[in-house]
């Protein structure tokens, strides 16, 4: 793929998610050496940004989950350099791991989310429990992979959650619990991707069941009626297009127990394991994981 140039595929970086960037990395490697691209692994913790130019890179394929590498500052150091680069832009990229702020914006643009309350020091925890419900969930706006997150079930359980979570850099959100399934939908450029029902065997779809376990279910097609699965793909396609997003990304749904849809994330470097979800999609779509990692490729871009 001598028009694709030498490719640097950024992996494991020093975020909480390292090791599932490892993992997701030399997936896309192998992917990209099967379609014939001149690609070659790049740590980011171990090697400089600042030194693809020098090693004569010319494109960039982004599979740095969390910190860095997915919230803007990585792409920013990108476009500074000139380098092309895979998934969504600087501002989409910040917006997305910013749980709190894309609920924000999904809201103001009228897309349905659950309700949600911002904790703080001096927050009345026993008024949120009352207004949100129990059980409810807890979960650090910055992090992804549902690192941290946590389901309160007792009440005046929540100030202790609260406390527990403060490690993790940014703001701490409750959101009241959707019980009716948990759903998926990858984008692939101006593709929303069949969606997928996750049944996971923990308590839900926690860390380990997204990467390690084998006993978590995936059913694509999903449940969906015809209607609904239309509704999910227009509805991911505009978070998606809210937040300024580009190239690929995998929007996360709940589904109320009378049905409603509810946005719950979005993922602007979505896992690309043997577990992970967007490959599966795309399966679906009679994509090859390499004709995926190609595909992906071609769409990285600068601005």
């Amino acid at each position: 793929m001598k028009h694709l140039g030498k490719v640097a595929v950024l992996l494991g970086g020093d975020s909480s998610e390292r090791e599932v960037s490892l993992l997701s990395g030399n997936e896309v490697y192998q992917g990209l050496l099967q379609a014939g691209v001149d690609a070659h692994l790049y740590d980011t913790q171990e090697q400089s940004l600042f030194d693809l130019k020098k090693h004569g890179f010319e494109r960039v394929f982004i599979v740095l989950h969390g910190g860095a590498g997915e919230d803007g500052r990585v792409q920013a150091v990108l476009e500074t350099m000139g380098l092309p680069y895979t998934g969504c832009g600087m501002l989409a990229s910040g917006l997305g791991m910013d749980k709190l702020r894309s609920k924000m914006i999904w809201q103001a643009a009228g897309l349905p989310v659950p309700d949600f309350a911002v904790l703080q020091d001096d927050t009345d925890f026993d008024a949120v429990e009352a207004k949100l419900g129990l059980p409810l969930f807890v979960k650090p706006a910055a992090e992804g992979s549902s690192v941290g997150v946590v389901k309160v079930t007792e009440k005046g359980q929540l100030a202790a959650v609260y406390q527990d979570l403060k490690q993790y850099r940014g703001a701490i959100i409750a959101e009241t619990f959707i019980g009716g399934g948990e759903y998926t939908c990858g984008i692939l450029g101006s593709e929303a991707l069949p969606s997928i029902k996750i049944v996971p065997k923990t308590e839900f779809y926690d860390y380990e069941a997204k990467y390690f376990r084998d006993d978590t279910e995936y059913l694509c097609p999903a449940d969906l009626s015809d209607a609904d699965e239309a509704l999910m793909r227009q509805l991911a396609m505009q978070a998606f297009e809210v937040i300024g997003g580009r190239g690929w990304g995998r929007v996360d749904f709940l589904r109320g127990v009378d049905g409603k849809l509810y946005l719950l994330e979005i993922n602007t470097v979505p896992g690309m394991t043997t577990h992970s979800l967007v490959p599966k999609a795309a399966a679906q779509t009679g994509r090859t994981f390499s004709q995926l990692c190609l595909e992906i490729l071609e769409h990285a871009t600068l601005g």
